[in-house]
């Protein structure tokens, strides 16, 4: 690392890009071997909200007979509006463009109060049912409160939160292990639908905000969102025996592998890249192994067979240059 930013300065010196007197002041600068603590802070910070969080899930769990349903719930209740209280105190307010808070303390709190507002919900709901029978609506409820401070107090954290509250609100468990295992997508065709429709409705909302300036930082979590849902809905139904249905979806994965090919350049974002490669080339598989399977290869089994490695090796060659490409592009 150290070798590829002397390189880099030195590239911008060659350049014209920064004078000889600045080159000279950032080795002297890199000489003294300063480096940043803030990311391990932030992880120490983000890793002491969950474990509290969790804590309190334990907690309740353990002495749930001994302290009470109200005494839990009035406790949550009153840490909660004090974290809340504190950053809405010590926030600049909401803001078209990003912003932050003085202090980075700050940040986590409002993740703290968005996770026990969303477990006081939850607790109320299975507990006292205010909603009735519509569990929906204990979703929906802290999936609203989780947008607006994502917005208010421009939190990335919090959003990933409203994103998957809105997911689980149409019936989805957005992480790649869940949407396999616990969706079944393929005996639920509307839930496919509902799936991409969701993907949809995120690639737009990305879309409009970035047209009226709203929190265009934001982009990166709608489309990463969007990009999973939409090919593993897409994948789960290449399979499908039905010719209409898995055409249908082969058609929507190409159409999205194009558009996130497109914007991971447009972004400049190598994880968009990745994941894009990734699923076009299960999909792309999967519609090659349906095409073999109309084809009797019988006469042909050992060729194939001698093929299979050569092709994957390839696969893996061709993979790491087009990551190779893409990186050098976006550093140009």
């Amino acid at each position: 690392m150290k070798k590829f930013n002397e390189q880099a300065t030195a590239d911008l010196f060659e350049k014209g890009l920064i004078t000889e007197n600045q080159f000279e002041e950032v080795k002297v600068y890199r000489s003294l071997n300063i480096f940043s603590v803030n990311t391990e802070l932030k992880l120490f910070l983000y890793l002491s909200v969950l474990l509290f969080t969790s804590g309190i899930g334990i907690l309740i769990y353990e002495n749930i007979d001994s302290i009470g349903h109200i005494a839990i719930l009035s406790l949550l209740l009153v840490v909660t509006a004090v974290c809340f209280f504190y950053c809405f105190k010590n926030s600049k307010g909401f803001q078209k463009t990003e912003t932050q808070f003085e202090h980075p303390v700050l940040e986590y709190l409002v993740l703290l109060a968005n996770i026990l507002t969303c477990i006081f919900i939850g607790y109320l709901q299975f507990q006292y049912k205010p909603f009735g029978e519509h569990y929906g609506l204990a979703t929906l409820v802290p999936t609203i409160v989780s947008f607006f401070c994502a917005y208010y107090f421009d939190n990335r954290s919090v959003l990933t939160i409203a994103v998957t509250g809105l997911a689980a609100y149409v019936g989805l468990s957005v992480t790649p292990h869940d949407l396999l295992n616990n969706n079944d997508f393929y005996a639920s065709q509307s839930l496919s639908y509902s799936a991409v429709m969701l993907g949809v409705l995120l690639i737009l909302w990305t879309i409009y905000s970035n047209r009226i300036a709203l929190k265009t930082h934001f982009s990166l979590v709608f489309l990463t969102f969007a990009l999973h849902i939409i090919s593993i809905a897409a994948i789960s139904n290449l399979m499908h025996q039905d010719s209409f249905t898995w055409i249908i979806f082969a058609g929507v994965l190409a159409g999205s592998t194009f558009y996130f090919y497109k914007i991971s350049y447009q972004l400049k974002a190598m994880s968009l890249y990745v994941f894009m490669i990734v699923y076009g080339y299960i999909g792309a598989n999967i519609l090659l192994f349906r095409l073999f399977d109309t084809i009797d290869f019988s006469d042909f089994w050992e060729l194939l067979i001698f093929l299979l490695p050569v092709y994957f090796i390839g696969s893996i060659i061709m993979f790491i240059k087009l990551i190779k490409n893409f990186h050098k592009e976006i550093a140009e």
